[in-house]
């Protein structure tokens, strides 16, 4: 089926999130889904990848980018805020559902990572989702921070954050750190060569990712607990795709989190390691995705 994409934007209070969208070659009203990637990614790259899949089942798809980050304005740059990233997921919503081409009473969502722990608090609270794909979820930032920080670096992350407080108190700019780095120094968000290989491997598709995040963020996603929301997702459909040897979002949350989730659900296990979903199971993983939306919406 024949896609066509095109550039859109739209207000998200006094911002704009800009984003593409992505509508089949069918006759209306369609299911439309709402994608957006994971922690301080942005749209482009395997984002678009997934989205044409979907597509080409007859599903039109909205890709955007988180206020703050990439080609969508806001201050300041590079602050990851969950509670704002979910909010952008129902405006994305909301621009799906104002669009001719669009059927209101057929919406989808998917999130990856970061953002696959987003879908799962939209989805349990914003009814006019019918419909959730959860693609290696953050349930826990609180678990998950406390495994990946290494015991000698916790007592000056924590002074990081009480300085930047302070620095910002006295109108200073936000402090940053850097994304992604091969060494596993405090100052990296995400250390070590798995996140490094990925984010920098997408980067090349999509330039406005820059390898920065204020130092905000990471605190904010210490206290970041999507997972107590899985359980009132139902009746909307539920997929959630588990990688085995997760080291980013542990493995073992993301299935206790699934054995807390209403029916109709499905739980897809892959080998590997967090960035599996996007790499060597991009296939898997997409496809099952589309066929999930096409199930149930």
């Amino acid at each position: 089926m024949d896609v066509s994409t095109t550039p859109v934007e739209f207000r998200a209070g006094e911002d704009v999130i800009r984003g593409s969208f992505h509508l089949p070659s069918t006759s209306g009203p369609l299911p439309a889904v709402a994608l957006g990637h994971g922690w301080g990614m942005v749209a482009g790259g395997d984002l678009e990848d997934y989205a044409r899949i979907i597509a080409a089942q007859g599903i039109a798809c909205l890709t955007f980018d988180y206020r703050r980050l990439g080609k969508s304005s806001g201050l300041p740059r590079q602050e990851i805020d969950p509670a704002w990233q979910q909010e952008d997921y129902r405006t994305a919503i909301t621009y799906l559902c104002s669009r001719p081409e669009i059927d209101a009473q057929r919406i989808g969502i998917w999130g990856t990572s970061y953002s696959g722990g987003h879908v799962l608090a939209v989805g349990a609270t914003d009814r006019r989702v019918k419909c959730v794909v959860s693609q290696v979820p953050t349930i826990s930032g609180y678990l998950s921070g406390l495994r990946k920080i290494h015991p000698r670096h916790a007592d000056k992350l924590q002074r990081f954050f009480a300085d930047d407080r302070l620095a910002r108190l006295n109108g200073q700019p936000p402090g940053t750190m850097r994304e992604v780095g091969q060494d596993e120094g405090p100052d990296v968000a995400y250390p070590g060569a798995e996140s490094y290989d990925y984010m920098i491997g997408q980067a090349a598709r999509c330039p406005e990712w820059r390898n920065e995040v204020t130092i905000r963020s990471l605190e904010l996603a210490r206290s970041y607990e999507p997972g107590q929301w899985v359980s009132r997702i139902g009746p909307a459909a539920l997929l959630m795709i588990v990688a085995d040897n997760d080291l980013q979002t542990p493995t073992d949350l993301q299935l206790d989190a699934f054995t807390q989730a209403r029916e109709p659900k499905e739980l897809l296990l892959l080998q590997g390691g967090h960035y599996c979903a996007y790499q060597q199971h991009f296939e898997t993983t997409s496809s099952a995705a589309a066929r999930w939306f096409s199930t149930h919406l």
